[in-house]
């Protein structure tokens, strides 16, 4: 990509899309058009299709969807469902209708059958039954992830669709009713710390395992990718090739915050998919590596999470 290139972030307020914005910027991109909600709703498809009509941006990074943890997708799946096919039809036909020369789709590792091989290759995609929890959210990436492949296939146009892993770092959403898990523990441990509790009452039994990738090594690797890859090969994963435990994850979190309390597992609760760990053997053989390690990745998050505390919704 030239760095005169007109670049839209669709979503540049959240945990993906801030970090798409920030590795740009870095890199010396400086044309970069975004957009809040309240500026451009893309659930409304006459919006998008002007938005796109005036700006004609030249690359598209779609990473703008509503996402959250096991409860938030238990409680309001139609929203899940409804939003996130919203936003993929809207800005991927927008895209392909003011010629947009490259767009890369945000899927999610969800996507993938419950009970899959481990690790999970990209060819595994719909041969075996979801994870029931979040069901609504993956039906709805799958479409997003189709779309990018039959638009290629029929329209000649080059949408790339990226699977990413875990991802955690700083703007992450730490909102205990509907974040992801590894945001959730680091706010729940800080909380139980400095309201000197007893215990911490976790979800399920600790044992599924996760792979967990920090945000600016997915910012690198879609950049990247847009850059480099050619979306008609096929869909992506992004990861950090190594998973751990739900369990191992909750203790290292709670040496980081310095909670000396128990742990406490409400097996009453679900666990989830068992084991979601990528294969990135399509990424790792183009070139690309991530950087930051687990611990690393972690101290950052937090030092970020104390620095942004009081703006935190509780």
């Amino acid at each position: 990509m030239k760095k005169t290139a007109k670049i839209y972030v669709a979503g540049h307020k959240g945990l993906v899309g801030s970090a798409i914005v920030r590795a740009l910027k870095n890199k010396g991109y400086d044309n970069l058009i975004v957009r809040t909600k309240t500026e451009l709703n893309l659930l409304d498809q006459a919006a998008v299709n002007k938005f796109f009509k005036r700006h004609q941006p030249d690359y598209v990074f779609l990473a703008a969807a509503k996402v959250g943890g096991i409860l938030a997708n238990q409680t309001f799946p139609a929203e899940f469902i409804y939003d996130n096919l919203a936003i993929a039809l809207n800005v991927i036909h927008a895209a392909y209708q003011n010629k947009v020369k490259k767009l890369l789709f945000l899927g999610s590792s969800c996507i993938y059958p419950r009970d899959a091989k481990q690790p999970i290759k990209e060819e595994y995609l719909l041969t075996a039954p979801l994870e029931k929890t979040n069901e609504a959210y993956a039906i709805a990436k799958i479409a997003g992830l189709k779309m990018c492949e039959f638009y290629n296939q029929q329209y000649h146009t080059n949408y790339i669709a990226a699977m990413p892993t875990n991802l955690y770092g700083p703007h992450d959403n730490f909102n205990l009713n509907n974040s992801h898990v590894l945001p959730a523990l680091i706010h729940k441990f800080h909380q139980a710390k400095i309201n000197h509790q007893a215990a911490v009452v976790l979800w399920g039994n600790g044992q599924p395992r996760r792979d967990f990738l920090y945000i600016d090594d997915l910012a690198s690797a879609l950049i990247f990718l847009l850059d480099k890859y050619d979306g008609r090969r096929g869909p992506v994963n992004i990861g950090s090739g190594r998973d751990l435990s739900i369990k191992d994850l909750a203790e290292k979190i709670k040496k980081l915050t310095g909670f000396s309390g128990k742990i406490t597992w409400d097996k009453t609760k679900p666990n989830g998919t068992p084991r979601k760990l990528l294969a990135i053997n399509r990424l790792k053989a183009l070139g690309w590596r991530p950087q930051v390690s687990l611990t690393r990745g972690l101290q950052m998050t937090y030092t970020w999470f104390l620095k942004n505390e009081q703006k935190i919704k509780k």
